[in-house]
C-alpha cells in the first residue's frame, strides 16, 4: 500500500525559505516520480515540480523555475521541494503526489493531477509579513 505524507509547511515571510518534505512508502525499489502540487483558496489545483526516479528528469512550472527546487534524499523514499524567494502568491496549501510515471515535459500533463494515483494530506505555506 502506497502512503505518502507531506510535511514542512509554515509561516513566512515574503523573501524568505522554506523546504518541504514528502515521505512515500510502498513503491517497490523507490521507482517512481514524484511531484509537488498547490492549491490556493478558490484557484485550481496546479503542479509545482516534478522528478523521476533516476532523478536527471524533473520538470518546474514556469512559477518555480530559479526559486524552488526539487530533490530526492539520500533515503530515497523522501522528496524535497526547496523553496526560496517566497512571495505571497505562494501561500497554498502544498500537496505530494506519486505514481509509476517519468515526469511529463509539458504542463499539460499535468492538469488535473490525474497521471498521480497517490496523494498525500497536503501541508499549509502561508507567506505574509
Amino acid at each position: 500500500q502506497v502512503k505518502i505524507m507531506e510535511s514542512g509547511g509554515n509561516l513566512v515571510q515574503p523573501g524568505g525559505s522554506l523546504t518541504l518534505s514528502c515521505a512515500v512508502s510502498g513503491f517497490v525499489e523507490h521507482y517512481y516520480g514524484a511531484a509537488w502540487f498547490r492549491q490556493a483558496p478558490g484557484k485550481e489545483r496546479e503542479v509545482v515540480a516534478c522528478i523521476s526516479s533516476d532523478e536527471d528528469n524533473r520538470y518546474y512550472a514556469d512559477s518555480a523555475k530559479g526559486r524552488f527546487t526539487v530533490s530526492r534524499g539520500i533515503v530515497k523514499n523522501v522528496v524535497y521541494l526547496q523553496m526560496n524567494n517566497l512571495t505571497i502568491e505562494d501561500t497554498a496549501t502544498y500537496f505530494c503526489a506519486a505514481a509509476k510515471v517519468v515526469c511529463p515535459r509539458t504542463e499539460n500533463y499535468y492538469y488535473g493531477g490525474a497521471l498521480f494515483g497517490h496523494w498525500g494530506q497536503g501541508t499549509q505555506v502561508t507567506v505574509s509579513s
